[in-house]
């Protein structure tokens, strides 16, 4: 098979789409969420979204004669508890064909089918969006915020920036998708900025991305265009004054070491953040960029590979001082400085 066809579960380099799913959901305080599989298919995502998160656990026997009850069994442990639960189905019940659509009832139970072998985090993340169905109010004043996942290692900050943004501009902020309450996904404003373009919601009218500072510009500048009251100034002063900051840092590096020879592992449009960063203000090579998704347009520069050893090969022939990527790069490359960007 080549490099860039295999499927997720294949590798453990870049979590899979039921990881996807289950880190959307977890996202919403009041649903309970609950991983459909087996023990290694709930400790995985559990041990990266932070929160709690239940699962079924399923066993040989269960497998063999049908998992449904055990199914149910959880959902009723957990009805007295939460508001509503949603299940994400795993690989295994997938492959048996199970219906377990039985179970979702009035509106209390989601059921998404988001088995690891469907495709990436970004598949199963919008496939979880797909279930609970999010609608914008046209009456609700504000602006959404998209692009959060609880995976990312800089999930709450970039909530938090997004939220300050948008009040320094004197902006009410709508829906969280995903770190809010599930209600608020059933009545988001009709405007929406990414903090992660490679996890858009599709709710509302998207007005732009908040990753990097020229993106911050152009976005509030559609905003002021399209929402009465919206003062763009203070936000166009905050964009000034960061980028003079970092040129002065930057430039105080540069008069005693060299630009450095980089290798960016991430999210595609993280990696394509890092490595626009770097050229920008440090003038550095960018010797390799490796993306665990779909470049798509406008990342041409970027590699799209989750193989290990395909990974390794580049790592190795770029020779980096710098690595920013999860902890597999830094393994491949342990002498070269690190930053972490992405899990694990």
């Amino acid at each position: 098979m080549p490099e860039n066809q295999h499927t997720p579960c294949e590798n453990p380099l870049w979590p899979c789409a039921m990881t996807g799913a289950v880190a959307c959901l977890a996202g919403f305080e009041d649903l309970a969420v609950v991983v459909h599989g087996s023990s290694g298919c709930y400790f995985y995502p559990a041990s990266l979204v932070g929160v709690p998160v239940h699962g079924t656990f399923l066993i040989e026997n269960e497998i063999i004669f049908g998992t449904e009850s055990r199914l149910a069994e959880v959902i009723h442990d957990l009805e007295g508890r939460y508001s509503r639960i949603a299940v994400v189905n795993t690989c295994v019940p997938a492959i048996m064909g199970e219906d377990i659509g039985a179970l979702a009832r009035d509106g209390r139970v989601l059921i998404v089918d988001s088995p690891g072998f469907i495709g990436d985090l970004e598949a199963g993340y919008r496939r979880a969006l797909d279930a609970l169905a999010p609608e914008v109010d046209e009456g609700i004043a504000g602006v959404n915020i998209d692009g959060i996942c609880r995976t990312d290692p800089f999930c709450r900050g970039n909530a938090i920036e997004a939220r300050r943004l948008l009040d320094l501009a004197g902006a009410s902020v709508g829906t969280t998708f995903c770190l809010d309450r599930f209600d608020a996904a059933h009545r988001a404003a009709p405007f929406t900025v990414g903090t992660n373009p490679d996890l858009a919601s599709g709710v509302g009218t998207a007005c732009g991305s908040l990753l990097g500072l020229d993106a911050v510009r152009e976005t509030f500048e559609r905003l002021g265009a399209v929402i009465g009251g919206i003062d763009t100034r203070p936000v166009a002063e905050e964009v000034a004054w960061a980028d003079e900051r970092i040129r002065k840092a930057c430039e105080k590096y540069l008069r005693r070491f060299d630009p450095p020879r980089a290798a960016i592992a991430a999210q595609s449009a993280y990696a394509a953040f890092a490595a626009d960063l770097l050229d920008r203000y440090l003038g550095a090579d960018i010797a390799c960029v490796a993306a665990r998704n779909d470049p798509g347009e406008g990342g041409a520069a970027a590699v799209r590979t989750t193989d290990f050893a395909v990974l390794q090969e580049r790592m190795t022939g770029a020779e980096p001082d710098l690595v920013i990527g999860s902890s597999y790069e830094r393994a491949m490359a342990p002498g070269a400085a690190f930053v972490g960007l992405t899990p694990p």
